[in-house]
């Protein structure tokens, strides 16, 4: 029997109580594949940016202040991924994102932003920005498998060839979200037109209908309301 996978450990980020523990329950009721080999999801959850950063600037301090060690490894791993939201007051998502990048460590942890508005200029921004991924809320079966993919813990460490691959892949998965969403903005930008042609043929009805009423208030003729 092959041994367990490690869980990947994810750090939540959202000002929503609510959005906290509906990701909460997601990522850990999902357990991968049917024969149970993927890794458990471990989630620590907190509702600002400025927390995120004092959680990851201890770890950090830790990790340079304590020598490392396969025990104390098993025992409390480092956040294999930050899964953050984009609107946040204070530190916003983006905000987040770029501090963690500017962390200078010599293996830069995951960054995957989340939002529910559907905004290819910021999902643009976020990607350059070093993001690995970008999702829209509310968070789906499949997002959680694009979140485990991009998750660092799902590298194998001594092998640069295959970690290599993994980076691809999250790239990929990045530039199929960017079309993803630009393919839906695209349909949203063509349904708000048409509203506006709705909208526009409705103005022009009231304005006839009004004109109308107005000449036979005026005691116009009803022969001579058609002719008009």
């Amino acid at each position: 029997m092959g041994a367990e996978a490690a869980a990947v450990r994810v750090l939540v980020v959202d000002d929503s109580p609510v959005d906290r523990r509906v990701v909460e329950l997601l990522l850990r009721a999902h357990c991968g594949g049917g024969g149970g080999e993927a890794a458990p999801f471990h989630v620590t959850a907190v509702d600002s940016g400025k927390k995120a950063m004092e959680l990851l600037g201890r770890r950090r301090e830790r990790d340079h202040l304590i020598p490392s060690s396969p025990a104390a490894a098993a025992n409390e791993q480092a956040i294999d991924i930050v899964l953050t939201d984009y609107c946040m007051p204070e530190m916003t998502g983006y905000d987040l994102l770029k501090a963690i990048k500017a962390l200078g460590s010599p293996n830069p942890i995951p960054v995957v932003v989340m939002s529910s508005e559907n905004e290819p200029q910021r999902i643009s921004r976020c990607l350059t920005a070093g993001a690995e991924d970008f999702i829209l809320k509310p968070l789906k079966i499949n997002d959680v498998q694009r979140l485990r993919k991009c998750s660092g813990a799902s590298k194998p460490k001594a092998a640069a060839a295959v970690a290599g691959d993994d980076d691809r892949c999250c790239n990929t998965l990045s530039s199929s979200s960017m079309k993803k969403v630009m393919n839906a903005s695209s349909f949203e930008v063509s349904h708000y037109f048409q509203l506006i042609f709705k909208f526009i043929l409705l103005a022009y009805a009231v304005l006839c209908l009004s004109q109308l009423l107005h000449r036979w208030s005026n005691g116009s003729s009803l022969l001579s309301l058609w002719c008009a």
